[in-house]
């Protein structure tokens, strides 16, 4: 027995070293090191390989569990650099900066356009400091510049122009470099392209591979794919894991979707409990008094601009998460500016800044 705990041993550490596994701090599951052995001979060595190569491949495959089924500290989006809250699950409540690359929550892009309003002063990054975006070509071209300094933010934004444009090859080879630095958002691009074979060939393997590696870097859509992939081969207890990792997030689908488990009796109503409480804590921990106010005052502005622009409410919500600039919203803005000084003019600039500054 303990010969063949010494192969074992040995096989862990050549299999880990491979790049499959991290060797640092690596332990064994009785809790003690690794440590380097020899076989007892060169006859012996082949008779155990199969064994070895096996329990090696298990080991790996827990290893890679503890990594993915660990929850999260936030989600893929992190926090806002300037109040330092975490940001909104939602994307649409930030905006992505061309100068700088960084995303501000709305709050503070709201505080500082009514600072900058009421002084009279341009409009400029509340990080970096530089002017704002003010058109769709200054816009692409700062991120065009970053993307050559291998900006993973930049490259992920390019290779979303290249896919909306139809140039799925040149999308995977931008995402591919966003994610080998680490880009949660591009690994879930390149799980799209692998699914459905634009690009690329199809292939499974690779997409649940870049579906886990968003995952573990906090991304919820990943994560409830992964979810999907679970239940549909009847491994319901993973699938319920995952769903409860992004409900902790604030995930709101996610949520609902345990609700449909707990039915099915799939959770426990101690874990369907504890998933409810840390989903609003989630919430409540991205909440600010300048962020509830920019959402009360989005509400009021949206049926402004319906009523002004003759669009209908659907039109305008749609409007506010597209990634175009639109000339005609931001000279309303600034009309409504020079007229009346009001926080739904204030609110029409901030969610026509969305347009060219888009969300994450």
């Amino acid at each position: 027995m303990n010969h063949e705990r010494r192969h074992h041993d040995v096989c862990i550490l050549q299999y880990t070293d491979s790049g499959d596994a991290n060797l640092n701090n690596l332990k064994k599951s009785d809790g003690g090191d690794f440590v380097l052995v020899r076989s007892c001979s060169d006859e012996c060595h082949p008779d155990h390989r199969p064994h070895q190569e096996a329990v090696c491949k298990e080991t790996a495959a827990e290893l890679r569990d503890e990594m993915l089924f660990k929850q999260p500290d936030s989600s893929h989006h992190g926090d806002c650099p300037i109040c330092c809250l975490p940001h909104s699950i939602n994307s649409d409540k930030a905006t992505l900066m061309s100068c700088c690359g960084k995303s501000i929550c709305d709050g503070c892009d709201y505080a500082n356009m009514s600072r900058e309003t009421a002084s009279n002063l341009h409009h400029v990054c509340l990080f970096c400091r530089q002017p704002r975006s003010t058109t769709k070509e200054e816009y692409n071209l700062h991120f065009e510049k970053r993307a050559a300094a291998n900006d993973p933010v930049a490259l992920k934004r390019i290779g979303m122009k290249r896919c909306d444009t139809g140039d799925f090859k040149g999308a995977f080879e931008y995402w591919t470099k966003a994610a080998e630095l680490g880009n949660a958002s591009a690994h879930y691009n390149l799980s799209v392209l692998y699914q459905g074979g634009r690009g690329v060939e199809r292939d499974v393997e690779k997409e649940k591979y870049h579906l886990e590696e968003a995952a573990i870097a906090g991304h919820p859509q990943a994560r409830c794919n992964l979810s999907g992939y679970e239940w549909e081969n009847e491994r319901f207890e993973r699938a319920v894991k995952h769903l409860i990792i992004t409900a902790n997030l604030g995930h709101n689908v996610s949520v609902q979707a345990l609700k449909e488990c707990y039915k099915e009796g799939k959770v426990s109503k101690e874990d369907f409990a504890g998933a409810l409480r840390a989903h609003q804590a989630a919430l409540d921990a991205s909440k600010s008094p300048q962020r509830e106010a920019v959402e009360k005052l989005d509400l009021r502005v949206l049926a402004l601009l319906t009523s002004s622009l003759h669009m209908l409410p659907n039109e305008v919500g749609a409007l506010h998460g597209s990634r175009e600039c639109m000339a005609s919203l931001f000279s309303f803005s600034r009309l409504l500016c020079q007229c009346n000084s009001n926080p739904l003019a204030l609110s029409s600039i901030r969610l026509s800044t969305c347009l060219v500054g888009s969300t994450v």
